[in-house]
């Protein structure tokens, strides 16, 4: 594993745009950058998919653990929704994708810093858009990239549940590209479907269901909003017996926290993939991460007994864990985090962020990478 650094294509905006990729520079700094790639070999590209497989099954054996020991309260779940999510979790209700976030050189295991598995963004960019740079770049490598082809098939899961309403935050240009994007791959798997707003999503208390914006009864809906944010709402009360579908199942809550990290190191301390993690600060070095903090916030890193790092942020107030310190990837002054993507229940993608803090956040740059 190697950073290679290159001039990026004259007409890269042009390119990327044609793709449907707008959001490439975000407060006039480059979120898609072109100035160079990450290289793998391919025995590095298998061990980092097993890792990502692993972790992935691990992930499922601490969900059954958590609903078998009644442990909603340490995710900060309201205790209405608790059977909710555990009948969903024993219906076996599909689940569409996830991002594993991970600290990797090439050398030592890859290390799990966090499971994005309720609404994982960049997906668009490591789907398609850093294909279409290898194709135009590099055509005769190769790419950990097949998240297209497997959106497509993973969509069948959903064939009998009529039309999907794809639903976003609203005015967010990201979001809205990333459903965007996942609708045209649920088109191209034969669903029929639709795109509104959060907001837009209505309640018809006649018929006990969630309408659009015709007030059309919606069998199915993805959602690129949080569970947590969800049972917040004040409609919240009205998922317990509304028969709409969601996308993702509610029992992804449990794996979208980081909570979770405290449960899948009780359980699996001897796994290489695993850093240690605690509800009470570790000895030694250690991040400190709310567990339900988003885009970085929040975050400390203490080292040698006091706080090098910090970020800003509305979640100060949360419950937090503790996992161990591990140094990112780094290179020159800038430091990588891999997100590895799993769709359905296996790994077929990786998108790399990167920035010149070791705290990655929302405006950190997205690196296209290939294997040769």
């Amino acid at each position: 594993m190697r950073r290679i650094t290159a001039e990026p294509r004259p007409n890269w905006r042009r390119d990327v745009e044609e793709l449907g990729f707008t959001f490439h520079t975000i407060d006039n700094e480059p979120y898609w950058d072109e100035a160079g790639w990450y290289e793998f070999s391919r025995n590095e590209i298998e061990d980092l998919e097993l890792a990502t497989n692993c972790l992935h099954d691990m992930c499922l054996k601490a969900v059954q653990a958590v609903i078998d020991e009644n442990r909603f309260d340490e995710f900060q779940i309201p205790s209405a929704f608790h059977d909710w999510i555990r009948q969903s979790w024993d219906r076996d209700e599909p689940t569409l994708y996830g991002r594993f976030d991970l600290a990797w050189d090439g050398r030592s295991a890859p290390k799990m810093l966090e499971y994005n598995a309720d609404t994982p963004t960049g997906l668009f960019e490591a789907s398609v858009v850093q294909w279409e740079w290898l194709e135009a770049v590099h055509p005769r490598c190769d790419q950990f990239n097949s998240i297209h082809e497997r959106l497509i098939a993973r969509w069948a899961d959903w064939q009998d549940q009529g039309r999907i309403s794809f639903a976003a935050t609203d005015d967010h240009e990201e979001d809205f590209g990333n459903v965007t994007y996942l609708r045209d791959t649920a088109a191209q798997a034969g669903l029929a479907t639709e795109y509104l707003p959060m907001s837009a999503i209505g309640y018809d208390s006649r018929h006990n269901t969630f309408v659009n914006e015709q007030d059309l009864p919606m069998d199915c809906v993805f959602k690129l909003y949080p569970w947590e944010w969800m049972l917040n709402e004040p409609f919240a009360p009205r998922l317990l017996t509304a028969p709409t579908r969601w996308i993702e199942p509610p029992w992804k809550i449990l794996l979208s926290n980081k909570a979770l990290l405290v449960v899948l190191w009780e359980m699996f301390p001897e796994s290489e993939y695993l850093l240690p993690a605690s509800w009470q600060p570790l000895s030694g070095d250690y991040v400190r991460k709310p567990i339900l903090a988003r885009e970085g916030s929040n975050i400390q890193v203490v080292q040698r007994g006091r706080i090098e790092r910090e970020t800003d942020g509305p979640y100060i107030d949360q419950p937090a864990v503790y996992q161990k310190y591990h140094p990112l990837m780094q290179s020159g002054n800038s430091y990588a985090v891999l997100g590895s993507w799993i769709v359905g229940d296996t790994a077929c993608g990786l998108g790399i962020r990167e920035d010149e803090n070791p705290i990655t956040h929302n405006l950190s740059r997205f690196i296209p990478h290939l294997i040769r």
